[in-house]
């Protein structure tokens, strides 16, 4: 099992410790696995050229190329698995900067949900309704407010 975390016995530790860092750190790897990955085509393409064109003394014309396959299959495996891994190192940088993100998000939410749990334990008081003095308000224009049929259709009115 790994160590912990120590500044002192672990030089990746101020690294993992911010997400700044770690992107930075992971770009660098991904840049030399870059770097590695198009010296990985260059060799697969050569190797390609040069195991298809060694012929042996007796060969059909296609025994050289069966002779090729697995070494360029297992090449463009390599190079699969590079290209992968760039897409990893990638998503774990995103990963990280996410999880820092929930980590700052934690403490917002937790009062939020606290403050809901008060809030249905005591709902607010509603204010009362105001003493009906017995006075009808007047209204301007009544005619909305009557109740209509949709054969009542007349023609100072704008609406059903």
């Amino acid at each position: 099992m790994s160590e912990p975390l120590n500044p002192k016995t672990n030089p990746l530790a101020d690294v993992a410790a911010s997400p700044e860092a770690t992107a930075r750190y992971l770009a660098d790897v991904q840049r030399v696995l870059l770097d590695i990955g198009r010296n990985l085509e260059s060799l697969a393409l050569e190797t390609r050229i040069h195991c298809r064109d060694t012929h042996v003394k007796g060969d059909r014309w296609f025994d050289a190329w069966m002779r090729a396959q697995p070494v360029e299959r297992a090449l463009k495996d390599v190079l699969k698995h590079v290209e992968g891994v760039t897409n990893g190192l990638e998503k774990s940088a995103y990963k990280r900067r996410a999880h820092d993100e929930n980590v700052t998000a934690v403490e917002k939410k937790r009062t939020e949900k606290a403050l809901g749990k008060s809030r249905k334990k005591n709902p607010p008081q509603l204010n009362t309704a105001p003493v009906n003095t017995g006075q009808v308000p007047q209204q301007e224009n009544m005619r909305y407010a009557d109740p209509t049929s949709i054969y009542d259709l007349r023609n100072d009115r704008r609406s059903a």
